[in-house]
């Protein structure tokens, strides 16, 4: 039972960082989920010993836009 809640979190976490990237980056869905399908913010939230997960989505956001620009 509390896995699957901290699945829901994460999940939910993650559909806004999709949303988010397909908004302030103007890019479709599948180019949104393949960034962060592929980062290293994405495995940390479900790693749930990090605890991410607990943080607002605009929160983690900010780490991945962090990732995306070292990336570049």
């Amino acid at each position: 039972m509390v896995l699957e809640k901290l699945n829901y979190l994460a999940e939910c976490i993650t559909q806004d960082l999709i949303q988010y990237l397909m908004e302030d980056y103007n890019i479709t869905m599948e180019m949104a989920m393949d960034i962060v399908y592929h980062s290293k913010i994405f495995e940390q939230l479900y790693d749930f010993e990090t605890h991410l997960y607990y943080e607002s989505s605009s929160y983690v956001y900010e780490y991945l836009k962090e990732e995306i620009k070292k990336s570049l």
